[in-house]
């Protein structure tokens, strides 16, 4: 626990700062695990609900905060098989980065663009600038491990991470697991069905503990709110409990779900393909799960 706690606090000390106000809008989506279009590509069933999702909250000048495993380099050793299957997404999300509303957190599946040189060549490798001058003015896309979002004249912040800070294994030892999931569990899902078991996601006592770790931490520094991913777990506390947002995942059945911030007010929401009984056709649309609640009674 110790540990664990001494993670969590270095990731809230050095958490880039991010300003709130009655006009921000922002929404959060996590583990969308974009692979390269194969069987083991969780989200290619989703990925037309997410690219419906992300260009309406273009259109409606939300702020995007990506909370980690965005792209799923543990089963995909190379990214060009993955921009290839998902283009129109890394196309949606570059509008989002031309308009200064664009913040990118690390999990443990990408913990690679941890490294600002690994990011820089991904970037101009696929989006590249026209002449020299522009690819010195162009390039400020960065990776955070953590964000801290400010409402201005209220003391209390909201603490954004992946959470996978509080499951040592999946923090200190990803390559470890990274080496076992592509080499080993990843044929056993394709072939047997066997599940990950180093996925909170897929490892019930996993996901518990991980939880339990991060209400814990929030319990011993003032109650600080989080919001975060890793477990694909949808959590919406209610005022006076501890307050520890999850905002799910873009790999559930059909659907996927993120959290939103309007007005100061936070909202869990789903978006989801439906087909109407009468007319037989199919939508996308998105609905409430929980809220919205006023953020001030959780800070």
């Amino acid at each position: 626990m110790g540990y664990v706690n001494k993670i969590l606090d270095r990731a809230f000390k050095n958490a880039e700062i991010i300003d709130l106000d009655n006009a921000s809008k922002i929404i959060f989506f996590s583990d969308i695990h974009k692979g390269d279009n194969s069987y083991a590509d969780d989200f290619k069933h989703n990925m037309h609900i997410f690219n419906h999702a992300l260009l309406h909250y273009y259109k409606k000048e939300y702020t995007y905060i990506e909370l980690g495993d965005g792209i799923e380099l543990w089963e995909n050793k190379s990214f060009a098989p993955i921009y290839k299957a998902h283009r129109k997404t890394f196309k949606l999300l570059k509008l989002f980065y031309q308009k200064n509303r664009l913040f990118l957190l690390w999990g443990n599946h990408d913990m690679e663009f941890r490294d600002p040189i690994y990011v820089e060549k991904l970037y101009f490798k696929y989006f590249f600038p026209k002449n020299l001058a522009s690819k010195k003015e162009l390039f400020n896309l960065k990776y955070y491990e953590s964000l801290l979002l400010r409402i201005k004249g209220i003391e209390n912040t909201i603490f954004a991470i992946h959470g996978h800070q509080a499951d040592y294994m999946n923090y200190r030892h990803w390559k470890f697991h990274r080496f076992f999931v592509r080499h080993f569990w990843n044929h056993m899902q394709k072939w047997i069905g066997i599940k990950d078991p180093t996925s909170p996601a897929k490892n019930y006592k996993s996901l518990i503990r991980v939880e339990k770790k991060l209400n814990n931490w929030i319990l011993q520094n003032n109650n600080q709110m989080i919001i975060c991913g890793h477990t694909h777990r949808p959590r919406f506390p209610n005022p006076g409990d501890i307050p520890l947002f999850n905002d799910g995942s873009c790999v559930h059945p059909n659907s996927i779900i993120g959290i939103e911030i309007v007005n100061l007010k936070i909202s869990l929401i789903k978006w989801h393909e439906y087909t109407d009984e009468q007319t037989d056709k199919k939508s996308i649309k998105k609905v409430i799960l929980e809220g919205p609640t006023d953020l001030i009674k959780f800070l």
